[in-house]
C-alpha cells in the first residue's frame, strides 16, 4: 500500500494579468484533506477547479498562499503527486504496458520491479491479459484504466482526478466509479477528483467541495457520511446529493454571468505535465 498524503492549502489566492490588471481566479482557499480521504470537488465551468488541481501538482507556484503535502511547501512537481484527465492520453504506438511503464520513467527502481510493478497495476485495474494491446484495440473506459494504472504505478501520495470519465458514457462511467472506489480501498491514498458530475462527487467522495466563480472559491464543504457500497437510489444518498446541489444556489446574478476563461496564454494544464512527466 501507497504512503498517503496529507495536504493543507492554507489562504490560497492566484491571479492572471489580464489587460495589464490583475484578475482574482482564486480567493482565500483553505481545505484541509486528511491521508487517505477521497474528496470530490464540484462547482460551474469558470469557478477555478482546474487552476487549482495545477497548483497542487505543482506546475504553477505563482500564487499567495500555501500549499503543504506532509507539512512541506509543494515546489514544482513531483512522483508523489499522479493526475489523470478527461482524456487518456495514451501514445498509440505503445502497448498498454508500455504506456503504464511511462510512469515509472524517471523512477530509480531496477528493470526487474518496474516490470513487477507495471504488471501489478494492469491486474489492479483489471486489464490483464491486455498486456501487448495497443490503445485502437481498446474501449473508451479501458484506455481510462490503462492512464489510472499509469498514474499509480509509481505509489503517489495523491493521485488527482481531472473530469476522468466526462468523455465516457453513462453505462462505462458508473462502471468505472465503482472500479476507481474499489481501487482507492485497494491502494489507500489520497484522491482528489473534480467533477461536474454531483451524483458522482457524492457516490465518491468523503466530502463534496462546492466552489464559486468569480473568484473561484469555496461556497461549502458537504460532508458525505454514507457507508460504502453507496445505494444510488438511497434515501441518505438522495438527501446528500440534493444538500450539494442546493450549495450551489445564490443570486440570479451569479447563475447568469459568463464563466470566467483564463488568458490566451495560460499554459495548457495537461500539455505543461507531460512535458515534465516524460522528459529524460
Amino acid at each position: 500500500m501507497a504512503h498517503a498524503g496529507t495536504l493543507a492549502l492554507r489562504n490560497v489566492r492566484k491571479t492572471y494579468p489580464v489587460d495589464g490588471k490583475p484578475l482574482a481566479v482564486l480567493s482565500d482557499i483553505t481545505l484541509s484533506i486528511a491521508p487517505g480521504e477521497f474528496v470530490s470537488i464540484v462547482g460551474a465551468s469558470g469557478c477555478g477547479k482546474s487552476t487549482l488541481l495545477r497548483l497542487v501538482i505543482g506546475l504553477d507556484d505563482d500564487y499567495q498562499g500555501e500549499i503543504l503535502l506532509d507539512g512541506k511547501r509543494i515546489v514544482g512537481t513531483s512522483l508523489a503527486r499522479g493526475i489523470v484527465f478527461q482524456e487518456h492520453r495514451l501514445f498509440p504506438w505503445l502497448t498498454v504496458e508500455q504506456n503504464v511503464a511511462l510512469g515509472l520513467l524517471n523512477a530509480k527502481l531496477p528493470a526487474a520491479e518496474k516490470r513487477a510493478s507495471v504488471q501489478r497495476h494492469i491486474e489492479l485495474v483489471g486489464l490483464q491479459g491486455f498486456e501487448k494491446a495497443h490503445p485502437y484495440q481498446l474501449s473508451g473506459g479501458m484506455s481510462q484504466r490503462v492512464a489510472i494504472a499509469r498514474a499509480l504505478v509509481n505509489r503517489p501520495e495523491i493521485l488527482l482526478l481531472d473530469e476522468p470519465f466526462g468523455a465516457l458514457d453513462a453505462m462505462t462511467r458508473a462502471h468505472l466509479q465503482q472500479e476507481l472506489h474499489r481501487i482507492w480501498r485497494a491502494e489507500g491514498i489520497t484522491m482528489i477528483l473534480v467533477t461536474h458530475d454531483v451524483e458522482e462527487a457524492v457516490y465518491l467522495g468523503d466530502r463534496v467541495v462546492v466552489m464559486e466563480p468569480r473568484p473561484g472559491r469555496i461556497r461549502r464543504i458537504v460532508p458525505v457520511g454514507l457507508a460504502h457500497p453507496r445505494d444510488r437510489a438511497g434515501p441518505g444518498f438522495a438527501r446528500v446529493e440534493d444538500e450539494v446541489l442546493r450549495a450551489f444556489g445564490g443570486t440570479a446574478g451569479d447563475r447568469a454571468a459568463p464563466p470566467l476563461r483564463p488568458p490566451a496564454a495560460e499554459p495548457d494544464f495537461a500539455r505543461s505535465f507531460a512535458q515534465w512527466r516524460f522528459a529524460v
